[in-house]
């Protein structure tokens, strides 16, 4: 199988460049960079591993047979979407396209990275795939949120039409090595304050929850989805629900630290909420998570100290 992975030098992107390789998949990672990182897949050194320095929201050229495009191009933190407003926009509608076009072409199967986001600020809780979500399309995630439902009607739209074979994963919070500690995400933000002994900022009162799932576990259901004939919308996340509070805890606890924690206002359209239901993949994946909250933080803070993090 010869597969694009767009945003293949991400964080989520380049492990599955790596996961996909261990499948004897030939790979072509393609980024402009713009929030991906070449240390990300610097390790790689095989050559049916191509690197290929694009922007995806132009015409996408490729040489050879591709069977699968994975598109997981897009900014997907807090700080990075509200920096590349427009970008993040023209992503998920412009690349999306791009994308859906060069399978198309190729007769390859699709597959869309989409988000636990679409949900918005949910009012059904937890969430299910045929829940519509609650998002406010002119607020400042916005951008995230409706590039990616934007995303997901394009390509079911595609497959109505066009009869393109697709698919679309939901993820929910997902963390892990090669995350940049500096992108504002609750896990790495609290790593790197824990590990320089800061306050750890949490926003509001803390009461809000979210599901974290370890990057080896979302990989592999992603791999998953990939052979399955699926093509609504499957949640791939960690069921277990915790409030940011609780995970400030269990960071400053696994890291040895002495870092206090301090409490700032929460940002416009903050999710009180956010849990999967993941019927859907135990269903027709046969897939759940595996890695606990503790093993998973306590790997990522092996990375982040072998790699000498933060400065």
């Amino acid at each position: 199988m010869r597969v694009l992975v767009t945003g293949g030098a991400g964080f989520i992107g380049s492990h599955l460049c790596d996961f996909l390789l261990e499948k004897s998949c030939e790979v072509v990672c393609m980024d402009n960079l713009l929030t991906g990182s070449l240390d990300n897949i610097a390790h790689i050194q095989d050559p049916r591993f191509l690197f290929v320095e694009y922007d995806v929201t132009n015409f996408i050229s490729i040489k050879g047979d591709v069977d699968y495009v994975l598109h997981f191009a897009s900014p997907a933190s807090p700080i990075d979407y509200l920096d590349l407003p427009i970008q993040t926009l023209k992503v998920g509608s412009l690349g999306t396209h791009r994308a859906l076009g060069l399978a198309k072409a190729r007769h390859a199967k699709f597959l869309l990275a989409s988000t636990s986001e679409v949900y918005g600020d949910p009012l059904v809780h937890p969430q299910r795939e045929d829940y519509w979500g609650n998002v406010n399309p002119v607020g400042p995630r916005g951008v995230y949120d409706e590039a990616k439902r934007f995303a997901e009607a394009m390509t079911m739209a595609y497959h109505r039409v066009h009869g393109l074979d697709t698919r679309i994963v939901r993820i929910f919070n997902t963390y892990g090595s090669r995350m940049r500690l500096t992108d504002g995400r609750a896990v790495p933000t609290f790593l790197r304050q824990a590990l320089l002994n800061e306050p750890l900022t949490v926003y509001g009162n803390g009461s809000q929850t979210r599901s974290f799932t370890y990057v080896s576990d979302l990989v592999e259901g992603i791999w998953r989805l990939m052979q399955a004939p699926v093509n609504d919308p499957v949640n791939i996340g960690n069921p277990r629900e915790m409030t940011l509070l609780e995970l400030a805890k269990h960071v400053i606890r696994a890291a040895g630290s002495s870092s206090e924690i301090v409490f700032r206002p929460l940002p416009i359209d903050d999710p009180k909420v956010r849990r999967p239901d993941i019927g859907r993949a135990r269903r027709l994946l046969g897939w759940e998570p595996t890695v606990e909250v503790d093993e998973g933080l306590a790997r990522t803070l092996e990375w982040c100290r072998k790699v000498g993090r933060p400065a």
